[in-house]
């Protein structure tokens, strides 16, 4: 298999994104963890943000958020969404939609205690999609909930997190003249395994 084809070579879509994180981390220059998250509300209208991607496992790709904010909201209703990584300086991305469901208890416990102190606090103070008066009124609410909780505050209960079970991943990395190579990982209709196609660019 020649170099171009073997970036794209395993047998685990899972471990292929994993491989590609890795090879962004060092080349990108911010956050090569992050993914344009896509959802919609519940009048079909479509919404995208940036978030990071916190865990792939076995199973899904993780990230966290504030229960109440609106793509939580719009996750809960549809039960689906997809998300794209992309990596400029790989010229590659990866393309995933799949179904979702919530993160809580005792995993996303452990996910908040790793984050630092004042982005625990914040995600007790921010109600966040929600109006707000003005950054001080903000900072006056960190500050509040800094003497609520001190040094070491539990995960809120609205926070945690949402994983993606995808049903289709797609790798896409540039090619000369827009000739650019894919690949698309499908479930399989039994539920089990992949069906894998190359695409054309």
């Amino acid at each position: 298999m020649s170099e171009r084809i073997g970036v794209f070579s395993g047998q685990d879509p899972f471990e292929i994104v994993r491989r590609w994180l890795d090879e962004a981390a060092l080349t990108e220059p911010n956050d090569p963890n992050a993914i344009a998250l896509s959802t919609v509300d519940s009048t079909g209208m479509p919404n995208v943000r940036m978030v990071l991607l916190k865990d792939v496992t076995a199973d899904g790709f993780t990230f966290y958020t504030n229960f109440e904010s609106a793509k939580a909201q719009e996750l809960e209703h549809s039960g689906k969404a997809a998300f794209v990584l992309h990596w400029k300086s790989l010229r590659r991305q990866v393309r995933v939609r799949g179904h979702v469901s919530k993160v809580d208890g005792a995993e996303a416990d452990a996910y908040f205690a790793s984050r630092s102190l004042k982005s625990r606090l914040g995600a007790w103070a921010s109600q966040q999609s929600r109006p707000l008066g003005s950054r001080a009124e903000l900072m006056a609410e960190v500050a509040r909930q800094t003497a609520r909780h001190g040094t070491n505050p539990p995960r809120p209960p609205h926070w945690g997190g949402f994983k993606l079970s995808p049903v289709e991943i797609e790798f896409w990395a540039d090619g000369a003249f827009r000739l650019h190579d894919r690949f698309c990982w499908r479930k399989a209709a039994s539920g089990a395994g992949w069906d894998i196609t190359r695409l054309s660019p």
